[in-house]
């Protein structure tokens, strides 16, 4: 009897991989593991995102532009995926067995060379365009009347009606681009540390696999925000222990649907 080939799947196919919403969980048991093999080198790197990200908020209110700090913090998640790339390493060596270090996370060495800066350049550029768009959304609403403080910003938000209209048009735009970022990101950036391969290939598959999957990364993106709520309601100090782990677990998740 002769031997019969099989045709192997096409490429979209291959990137569906009809997982369910609850292996999201496993990515991130998976990325806690990472954390805690050989961890100091993860909660230093944490610890840098923390110190960089409090002085950006100092920054922020020292230049009296208060008034986009929340943008900046919803534009963060737009950009964390290029931050978080010395964890994806860290994953991938602990995968193929190699040392780990800081200094290997720090300097990282992609495969795809650099295209995956600009593929982050493009990230920052979109996370820009987010923070001006609030900006625009907020001038729409209130006119030229000097932001409040942040004392007085929730109040206004939630007890007027303007202010719950704001609320309404800003969280349908910003969902948009939290939408786009995400699916862009969020396997391009591991994808080019790991393959040869350009930016706008890597940021299309990424758009792919997250729309072929939608339940499980329906779930992923509501980990991800909650535990960047969490971070940010304890101050950014959170982001020393979160960071590392959704890095880590990024790094699964693109390995499990890749």
């Amino acid at each position: 009897m002769g031997h019969t080939e099989t045709t192997p799947l096409p490429l979209a196919e291959q990137r569906r991989r009809h997982l369910p919403a609850t292996a999201a969980l496993g990515w991130l048991a998976a990325g806690w593991r990472d954390l805690w093999r050989t961890p100091l080198p993860s909660l230093a790197y944490g610890v840098v995102v923390f110190v960089l990200s409090l002085a950006v908020v100092i920054c922020l209110f020292r230049l009296e532009l208060d008034y986009i700090l929340f943008p900046a913090l919803a534009g963060f998640m737009v950009v964390g995926p290029l931050v978080a790339i010395g964890l994806y390493q860290k994953s991938r060596d602990l995968e193929e067995g190699r040392p780990v270090s800081l200094a290997r996370m720090i300097f990282v060495k992609a495969e795809s060379g650099a295209q995956v800066w600009f593929t982050g350049a493009i990230l920052c550029l979109l996370m820009l365009v987010w923070m001006r768009a609030a900006v625009i959304i907020y001038a729409l609403f209130f006119g030229l009347r000097p932001f409040p403080g942040i004392d007085h910003i929730v109040p206004m938000l939630f007890t007027t009606p303007v202010g719950l209209g704001m609320l309404a048009v800003g969280t349908v735009v910003g969902g948009l681009f939290a939408a786009f970022s995400f699916a862009i990101s969020t396997f391009s950036i591991p994808m080019l540390l790991a393959e040869k391969i350009d930016a706008f290939t890597a940021m299309g598959t990424s758009i792919s696999m997250v729309f072929r999957n939608l339940p499980v990364m329906l779930m992923w993106g509501a980990i991800v925000l909650v535990l960047f709520l969490i971070s940010v309601v304890t101050g950014l100090l959170g982001l020393i222990i979160i960071f590392p782990l959704l890095g880590h677990a990024t790094w699964h998740s693109y390995r499990a649907i890749r």
